[in-house]
């Protein structure tokens, strides 16, 4: 940020967590019997005691593994769920008050759950969505017709939803938590399920829109590409802890480096081989592709060549989506074990 700018924050958490407490239910209907009377009950911890700002006009990536805590975090930070700890200020509201002044100027899309009508067309949706945040019809339908033409989707406006693609589906999702210009907008897993194309326009849309109209967003996704191309703040969570914030560029350095080294064998071996850190070439294998950290790749390809005239050598940087797919294949593991990592 700028010195001269003054930095205005949108969002900022005090010790926000939220826990959950379940029943285990036995198998067999006596021992389901006998625990009317008698139950254990599971505590789950959803979200750690979290504390982060954001400030306005700022774009935050969200990720994590399933489970890891991303939907919570934005159902607290929109007021969908009670915080069971903490305090929240999003553009100055307790968000789970839910005052009519807080959500003209919040908006939430869930990319797994539709908020407009099924049997309707969606320009009807949006007729009920403009009464909703009280905006007059005639500028709702120019808003309408403004953002329809961005995700060129005006031909679909006046068709059931149900009828619709899922990519269609999802950019009418996008036209209706548009429609009231919110100031925070919540974004979770809104290219999920969709072909490359739809996630494309999506992504691009979503790109100029924000530039355009600066809301403050969070956005979580699977999609590595809506990160780094979208987001520039990077926020990793894993057992409902936040265990990184920062840049994209500054996660990537600090992860440990990894290079991608491909070639061809001139002669390959008659049987299989194993080399040193245990990667194996198969018998008459030509083509050789290992990831490894990159100080490994000297003596690898010492070792190769060795073995037999190489070439088309390569070494390449491990892609970004490769070491945040690294990053939760870790997460992963260490859930099963009951730990969490560390940035």
């Amino acid at each position: 940020m700028h010195p001269d700018v003054t930095r205005e924050v949108t969002i900022e958490t005090t010790g926000l967590s939220r826990s959950y407490e379940t029943y285990k239910k036995p198998e067999g209907l006596l021992k389901s019997i006998e625990g009317f009377w008698k139950r254990e009950t599971i505590h789950k911890i959803a979200l750690h005691p979290t504390s982060l700002t954001v400030d306005r006009g700022q774009i935050v990536g969200l990720v994590g593994s399933n489970g890891a805590g991303k939907t919570t975090l934005l159902k607290l930070l929109s007021g969908l769920i009670y915080p069971s700890a903490g305090t929240t200020k999003v553009l100055g509201y307790d968000p789970h008050q839910r005052q009519p002044e807080f959500l003209r100027r919040v908006s939430i899309l869930l990319g797994q759950k539709a908020q407009l009508w099924w049997d309707l067309p969606p320009a009807d949706s949006y007729e009920l969505l403009a009464k909703i945040y009280e905006i007059d019809s005639a500028v709702a339908r120019s808003r309408v017709r403004e953002l329809a033409d961005l995700l060129a989707c005006t031909d679909q406006l006046h068709i059931q939803l149900r009828r619709l693609s899922l990519g269609e589906r999802m950019k009418m999702e996008i036209i209706g938590a548009l429609l009231h210009r919110p100031e925070v907008l919540f974004l979770d897993e809104p290219t999920i399920g969709l072909d490359i194309i739809a996630q494309t326009k999506i992504r691009e849309f979503l790109g100029e829109y924000v530039k355009a109209e600066r809301p403050t967003v969070i956005l979580t996704s699977h999609y590595m590409d809506d990160i780094s191309l979208l987001a520039d703040r990077l926020m990793l969570i894993s057992h409902g802890k936040i265990v990184y914030d920062g840049t994209v560029s500054a996660f990537t350095a600090k992860s440990e480096l990894r290079q991608t080294l491909s070639l061809k064998l001139l002669h390959p071996p008659a049987q299989e081989v194993t080399l040193r850190h245990e990667f194996k070439i198969g018998a008459g294998e030509r083509s050789v592709r290992f990831e490894m950290p990159a100080q490994w790749i000297a003596d690898v390809l010492a070792e190769l060549m060795a073995l037999s005239p190489v070439y088309d050598i390569k070494i390449e940087e491990v892609e970004f989506e490769d070491v945040i797919r690294s990053f939760m294949e870790q997460d992963a593991r260490l859930r099963a074990a009951g730990r969490s990592p560390t940035a």
